[in-house]
């Protein structure tokens, strides 16, 4: 597959590792955090303002970019890359966990005027079978199959430099039955996308694949039960993936969650990259690098921005400061004065108070910016830890000041 992966650097207290992937659209030095641009945009930012801020790779949804403008429009326009006007690398997910939260709650939020009252009725839009998922779309209510082979048909049109398997996503409470029959629908199912995404490498898709040079990652699973993660590992680490990602339902809260990374992480193979799917808050972040994860993403920079919550080096308000709250009215300082962001070096808490009182969309956009200025430069700092022999004391700078916090007013 057309996807390098080195380790420069490995830090002596922990699994913590600094890498380098090179794929097709450019380098991306690891540990990285990857901003969510489902719909092929970083909700209110232009990817002039991403590049500025370090953002050195985006992920993509396949379920939505599927559903709108279509992969196929995607594909005849050049690409994602070319559609959205973002040069660097891109990974797009299979599109399983979309599918699954209409199950279990997740995109059931945003179907229009008709929002499931109780997860029982939400049930109603997808049937699970071997083959794959038939779901109903939350745009227009018609039904589509989504299967191993249909999802990497879809992120061959996208375009991506990094795809991934097609998943079931079981949620937290399914007992370790289910989770069993899951994990080998599941195996069945990465199976099929390898072979499929092999065979499509000969030709065969009905329009002409943007990128030739993608990478297929794999997912595993498991739940919260140690001896299926490593099963999973062991069966997915000899397939010929260009990666691994842990995904599925890793637990209830953080602790568990931090329990199931690191007892998976031993059984991933040490020369692939690993990614942790859907985590991004800044203490999981550390604690997930100390484990040796390699790559994150999450919805939260921009999602908390959109919400006027902004990341602050302050552990007494676990890292988040409330942008509308009144005592930041006539406040003239930055919103992190060890931040470089545009936001921080252009205007003051109390301007940005102003504009989230005054529903100014601008707001928005600017403490969005900062989050995910915010978590790369984080990003960085962990990276250049690992390589000078300093990631242990920082880590602990970090988390003790977080331990040793008060709450916050």
């Amino acid at each position: 597959m057309t996807l390098e992966f080195s380790i420069a650097a490995r830090d002596h207290t922990s699994r913590a590792r600094a890498g380098v992937i090179q794929t097709a659209h450019g380098a991306i030095a690891t540990p990285v955090f990857m901003p969510v641009g489902t719909r092929g945009t970083v909700k209110s930012l232009t990817p002039d303002e991403l590049q500025e801020h370090h953002v050195q790779i985006i992920l993509g949804n396949t379920y939505h970019l599927y559903l709108q403008p279509g992969h196929e429009l995607i594909a005849a326009h050049g690409g994602l890359h070319r559609f959205m006007g973002w040069n660097g690398p891109i990974l797009t997910d299979s599109g399983g966990f979309q599918v699954f939260s209409l199950v279990y709650g997740g995109i059931a939020n945003e179907v229009k005027g008709r929002r499931a009252a109780h997860p029982q009725a939400r049930r109603s839009l997808v049937q699970v079978s071997d083959d794959g998922v038939v779901f109903t779309s939350y745009i227009d209510g018609t039904k589509h199959l989504f299967t191993p082979e249909r999802s990497i048909e879809i992120q061959c049109g996208i375009g991506a430099d990094i795809i991934l398997c097609f998943d079931e996503l079981p949620p937290f409470h399914t007992g370790r039955d289910y989770t069993e029959r899951s994990l080998r629908r599941t195996h069945d199912w990465e199976t099929r996308c390898l072979a499929f995404w092999r065979a499509t490498r000969a030709g065969g898709l009905p329009f002409v694949a943007p990128n030739p040079d993608q990478a297929l990652f794999g997912i595993v699973h498991g739940g919260v039960y140690p001896d299926l993660r490593q099963r999973s590992a062991e069966y997915l680490r000899d397939l010929g993936f260009a990666g691994l990602c842990i995904g599925g339902s890793l637990g209830g809260d953080k602790q568990q969650i931090r329990e199931v990374v690191d007892a998976t992480v031993p059984h991933l193979p040490d020369h692939l990259p690993r990614h942790l799917l859907g985590i991004g808050d800044v203490d999981d972040l550390i604690d997930g690098v100390a484990l040796g994860i390699d790559m994150f993403d999450c919805v939260s920079p921009t999602r908390l921005g959109r919400h006027g919550a902004a990341l602050v080096r302050d552990p007494a308000r676990r890292w988040r400061l409330n942008v509308s709250n009144a005592a930041l009215r006539n406040d003239p300082r930055p919103l992190d004065p060890h931040c470089s962001c545009l936001a921080c070096r252009q205007f003051s808490r109390a301007y940005l108070h102003h504009l989230f009182r005054a529903n100014e969309l601008l707001g928005i956009r600017l403490v969005s910016l900062h989050n995910i200025a915010f978590l790369h430069a984080l990003m960085r700092e962990l990276r250049a830890a690992i390589i000078d022999g300093t990631f242990g004391q920082l880590r602990r700078a970090w988390l003790d000041a977080r331990q040793n916090a008060e709450e916050p007013v």
